[in-house]
């Protein structure tokens, strides 16, 4: 015979995760209660005949009480009162726990009470199929007696009717969301530009210095964070002369917009200033171009952004380099098709097409 030997190795180490989740029934509970006055008028009014609450809403669900005063079922022969609970509202199988009071207007608190919340572990909820559904007493209390009780006072009756409908719902582990809002840090940056507070390092442009915070270009570049804390340090990086490109172009609105609205376009304009300074090569001058053409250069994301500005428009006047090298990273925006920029190089193109036709 054959044996069959049971993996006694031990378990792994590491736990397996675990999930779990909880069921819970409970009651939705609600009162509603129910004041006839002119009792004496109902007496005779039929049997089968009711007087009807206002309806009232528990867990949901629209109910109503109904009272008999000549009872509910025929073969009483009006001998008792009947009072009943019902589903006012569509529903199905709508499973509810009930309790019908009638209030003792002595002072002594000696209501009858019939519940069925105290049967619950016995009998469970009951369920009401449809609407209409009843659930109560046909004979709640003898006629003869209710009127010699201290139920009835000045020819009127309490009636307080407690619901509790039946809900169940499963629970798992909590996912909490908070909404972020949208980052507004360039925002933040461009105040701090404009602040001047904390500034490290300057640029000289025609002759005027624009200051500016190392560690936020070193963040945004690589070519400034090589220049400012890498190989580079040793040199005097405390203000970066850049030749050939006039002051007025920093002053200009659209520098003001790259700032306030578009800063990752500005720090990729500065690290192109950073590469032509880092070289000691003036921006248009011959041999700019080569610079331009460094596989470093091409990791400048937002070529299409800065395309758009109204600042790299300006920049023609003497920074070709930079615009034609744009142009190569930006020729498929449509947007940057239509622009002024884009009519100018073709323009240009023509011409020198033109004069080396003739």
């Amino acid at each position: 015979m054959g044996r069959v030997f049971r993996d006694a190795s031990k378990p792994s180490s590491s736990p397996e995760p675990v999930t779990t989740s909880t069921s819970t029934t409970e009651t939705i509970n609600g009162s509603h209660e129910f004041k006839i006055t002119g009792y004496s008028l109902s007496k005779g009014m039929g049997i089968g005949k009711y007087m009807a609450s206002d309806t009232f809403i528990v867990g949901g669900y629209t109910w109503a009480i109904y009272f008999y005063p000549d009872g509910k079922s025929v073969e009483d022969n009006a001998t008792y009162v009947s009072l009943f609970i019902a589903l006012a509202s569509e529903g199905t199988d709508v499973r509810a726990l009930f309790e019908l009071t009638l209030l003792d207007q002595s002072g002594r608190e000696r209501h009858k009470v019939h519940s069925h919340f105290g049967r619950a572990l016995e009998s469970g909820p009951y369920t009401l199929k449809y609407r209409g559904s009843m659930w109560g007493y046909k004979r709640f209390f003898k006629r003869a007696a209710l009127e010699t009780s201290d139920y009835l006072k000045d020819d009127c009756l309490h009636v307080q009717c407690c619901v509790g409908v039946v809900r169940s719902h499963t629970e798992g582990p909590k996912i909490y969301s908070i909404p972020v809002p949208p980052s507004d840090i360039g925002q933040h940056f461009g105040k701090l530009l404009e602040s001047g507070k904390g500034t490290d390092v300057n640029f000289e442009v025609d002759g005027e210095n624009f200051s500016a915070h190392k560690l936020v270009l070193a963040a945004r570049s690589p070519v400034f964070r090589a220049q400012l804390y890498g190989p580079m340090k040793d040199q005097n990086t405390q203000c970066i002369k850049v030749e050939d490109m006039e002051a007025p172009l920093f002053k200009t609105d659209g520098f003001e917009y790259l700032k306030e609205s578009c800063p990752h376009v500005l720090t990729e304009l500065l690290e192109y200033v950073a590469r032509i300074t880092e070289h000691s090569i003036a921006v248009g001058k011959p041999g700019t171009e080569g610079i331009l053409d460094g596989s470093d250069v091409n990791e400048l994301e937002n070529a299409k952004d800065l395309i758009l500005t109204r600042w790299f428009t300006s920049m023609e006047i003497g920074c070709n380099a930079v615009i034609r090298k744009f142009q190569n990273k930006g020729n498929s925006n449509s947007r940057y098709k239509d622009s002024r920029v884009h009519r100018k190089l073709l323009e240009e193109e023509e011409e020198e097409d033109e004069d080396g036709a003739g």
